[in-house]
């Protein structure tokens, strides 16, 4: 299994509610043995998501505010509460079989978030965990937010968002997954100038494939969008926006 391959791409910017639905799409085929695991890395136009355990009132300001200032609102089928997306964030979306891995979700938790603290060390940057949260920490700080859906088969969607460079003020307007007591930074932030969101992409590769005993291997998007020729794999829901 050490050398099974990864599929990997990065898809630039996606809108969310159709990165959403190639997820559905991709844990199908996934489901079916059609493709192997893959994992997505994006970032979103500005955007706001409310997990299964999240609550209305941890949105600081009215949705139609939040609206009005570009950033779109949506219910989703994740794990934990709110959080934002945005530019300048590497957000990954890993379609994996955790039967390889003892479907274990609380493991597959925990090495996400090595994925990531190996990747932020590659910058020199010091990240951990934090007693009693998921996601990546600097000191007090949550500098990755992790997120996951188990769906049945053991497929994995959702994931992790990583901030790069990702503009601080819009976590003014929540209470980042639900967490009152501690704040938000980005790779940026702690090295104190501007890193491309691209420049982060490979050392996250490269720490996923150390982590999942794999070896990456780079996929182009149209190779992605092939994968998903069948007409069968249409499945699932539209994406939920929040309506009030």
């Amino acid at each position: 299994m050490g050398s099974a391959p990864l599929g990997w791409c990065d898809l630039g910017r996606v809108p969310y509610g159709e990165a959403w639905d190639l997820q559905v799409r991709l844990v199908a085929a996934r489901r079916q043995g059609l493709v192997g695991d893959l994992l997505l890395l994006l970032e979103h136009p500005p955007v706001y998501t409310l997990g299964r355990a999240g609550r209305a009132d941890n949105i600081r300001v009215p949705v139609d505010w939040l609206r009005r200032q570009g950033a779109e609102v949506f219910e989703v089928d994740r794990g934990g509460d709110i959080t934002f997306h945005g530019p300048g964030q590497l957000v990954g979306y890993p379609i994996l079989d955790l039967t390889g891995w003892g479907r274990d979700l609380h493991r597959y938790l925990r090495n996400l978030e090595e994925v990531l603290i190996r990747a932020l060390a590659a910058f020199g940057v010091t990240a951990g965990r934090k007693a009693g949260y998921t996601g990546v920490w600097v000191r007090d700080r949550k500098i990755a937010a992790i997120g996951v859906k188990l769906n049945s088969g053991w497929i994995t969607s959702h994931g992790f968002a990583l901030n790069v460079a990702t503009d601080l003020r819009w976590f003014e307007y929540i209470i980042p997954c639900g967490i009152r007591d501690y704040g938000v930074t980005s790779l940026s932030a702690e090295l104190g100038r501007q890193i491309p969101r691209e420049a982060a992409v490979r050392p996250v590769v490269d720490a996923f494939g150390e982590v999942f005993g794999r070896v990456p291997v780079r996929l182009e998007p149209g190779q992605v969008a092939s994968l998903l020729a069948d007409p069968a794999l249409v499945a699932g829901g539209p994406t939920r926006p929040v309506s009030r």
